[in-house]
């Protein structure tokens, strides 16, 4: 759809049994202790899983094209608790693991590595091709020798008829476009929670020999990135980077290095 994680939010407490703080009135009147692990920008407790015991102030669905069965649904859809609504005096809220928790400890396995790591403050977002575009062109910019880390959530428009991948393996890929012919620089781009969208893989670890590698079988990075077929690209060229679930999920980093020249 093209929608960012908060807009799908948005629609999700609309036509959710449990969501914008459905749940917190069917617990009501018992204490509610929430421990949550944020995978949303901000760390907005009402968007954390789209807020199952959080009161969903401005929840309105998006105002843009949705397909027929969504729209179908929010006209059923009653309406959501509203703050200060008595369901909520119970709950106990609390966030123990968020993006920048993991933007750090991937630093410190850097540095303890022996490894220069810088962490790039600016939340990671838009088009998944477009962003891989402009972190390989940041990396190549860059003093050699540092580990760059980035976290954040795009966004990937598919055409009507996908291939396979994720937002991390379309990011990777037009990354690896940038990298080409730079021996020696790398870049992951990966989901937390082991998973890159409907693939079982995490997503990929690109280098400036990817798009060569892929060639050799025939393919062709930038028609796989027009069809949102990376995933197929990144099996050829060797580059999908497969954890299993990891039982948590923060949304995803990005890590680039290059060698000193």
């Amino acid at each position: 759809s093209g929608l960012d994680i908060a807009a799908m939010n948005r629609i999700r407490k609309r036509v959710s049994r449990i969501k914008g703080g459905r749940l917190a009135e069917m617990l009501h009147p018992r204490p509610v202790h929430c421990l949550a692990i944020s995978d949303v920008p901000g760390n907005e407790p009402g968007a954390i899983g789209s807020g199952p015991l959080v009161a969903a102030a401005g929840s309105e669905a998006e105002q843009t094209a949705l397909p027929d069965f969504v729209n179908r649904m929010l006209a059923h859809s009653t309406p959501l608790p509203s703050v200060g609504a008595p369901c909520f005096d119970a709950v106990h809220f609390k966030i123990i693991a968020t993006l920048e928790d993991a933007k750090q400890a991937a630093a410190r396995a850097a540095r303890t590595r022996g490894a220069e790591a810088q962490v790039e403050p600016k939340f990671l977002e838009g088009d998944a091709a477009e962003a891989g575009t402009r972190l390989a062109q940041a990396l190549l910019r860059s003093r050699g020798g540092v580990v760059h880390v980035w976290g954040g959530e795009t966004t990937v428009r598919l055409p009507s008829r996908p291939g396979r991948g994720g937002r991390n393996q379309q990011l990777a890929l037009a990354a690896a476009l940038e990298l080409q012919g730079h021996r020696g620089a790398h870049l992951l781009a990966v989901g937390t929670d082991g998973t890159d969208g409907p693939t079982a893989d995490a997503g990929a670890l690109v280098d400036g020999g990817t798009v060569a590698r892929a060639a050799t079988h025939g393919l062709s990075a930038a028609e796989a990135l027009a069809r949102a077929d990376a995933g197929t690209f990144l099996e050829a060229s060797g580059d999908l980077v497969n954890t299993g679930p990891t039982g948590t999920n923060v949304m995803d980093l990005v890590l680039g290095w290059r060698p000193h020249t």
